[in-house]
């Protein structure tokens, strides 16, 4: 499932293809289940003519603002991505919507298995979905203070707490098990049991591996070899990480979790 630095390389495509250039044509799949809020139709005639101003990106949530109307706002679900392309022969199968600009640029999200989202929005940023978001680590992690203060000190698991799209925008399951295995807190630790110290080790490394991912273009291959991604896919009965600790693979608040038990207290 696309995380933050997944969209984030989408709201870079499209910045280089769209940004400053008008709609010229609109295509929409007729999928009523992706287009969410308005049908494809109207979307297509809203955006024909306009000029992207800005791409954007709050967590997950990516969008377009133009020099008029309602922003285009994307969610990318779990096989989401923006393709940019000129050939019309390069358009991606199972597109949802591709906007042609007049230079004859291409942008398409195409989306196999439907779970993502496109709608229109006339303010992004203070309107559901988005407005319901916690912080965006990327763009402003917070000072260590108001990081405890957010994090708060309730019953719930730490990895519960980091998967909550309410408290950390645009961190997914890879990444909270990456956080908590460089941090070396275990994942089904509670919130209110975790010292001062353990928070801010967490805190850092969220903003750090969210901007790695994002500086490598969040190319796995490029990685830190250390990371514990390159280990944790799938149930090998005896995954072990670089250094030879072995991963073991339980649930944690309804996820798939990969955890290093003799790292991990």
């Amino acid at each position: 499932m696309p995380e933050l630095p997944e969209v984030e390389r989408g709201r870079v495509i499209a910045e280089a293809v769209a940004l400053g250039r008008t709609v010229r044509r609109t295509r929409c799949a007729n999928d009523r289940i992706v287009f969410d809020d308005q049908t494809p139709a109207t979307i297509s005639r809203r955006l024909r003519g306009r000029t992207v101003t800005a791409a954007c990106r709050h967590g997950k949530q990516l969008w377009l603002e133009f020099d008029s109307g309602p922003a285009l706002l994307l969610h990318f679900g779990m096989t989401g991505a923006l393709h940019g392309y000129t050939d019309e022969a390069d358009r991606p199968r199972f597109w949802k919507i591709e906007l042609e600009f007049e230079d004859g640029r291409r942008l398409a999200m195409p989306d196999p298995r439907r779970f993502g989202r496109i709608r229109m929005r006339d303010d992004p940023r203070g309107e559901p979905p988005v407005s319901k978001l916690g912080f965006d680590p990327l763009l402003e992690l917070p000072t260590p203070a108001r990081f405890r203060e957010l994090i708060g000190r309730g019953r719930v698991t730490i990895k519960g707490r980091l998967l909550d799209q309410s408290f950390a925008a645009g961190v997914g399951n890879w990444i909270a098990d990456e956080i908590l295995y460089q941090a070396r807190v275990a994942p089904h630790r509670r919130v209110a049991d975790l010292e001062d110290r353990e928070l801010e080790t967490i805190r850092r490394r969220l903003g750090s591996i969210v901007s790695k991912a994002v500086e490598v273009d969040s190319v796995s291959a490029k990685f830190p070899r250390t990371w514990l991604f390159h280990h944790r896919w799938g149930r090998p009965e005896d995954a072990r990480t670089r250094r030879g600790e072995q991963i073991e693979i339980t649930t944690v608040a309804g996820r798939t979790t990969a955890w290093v038990p003799l790292v991990q207290r």
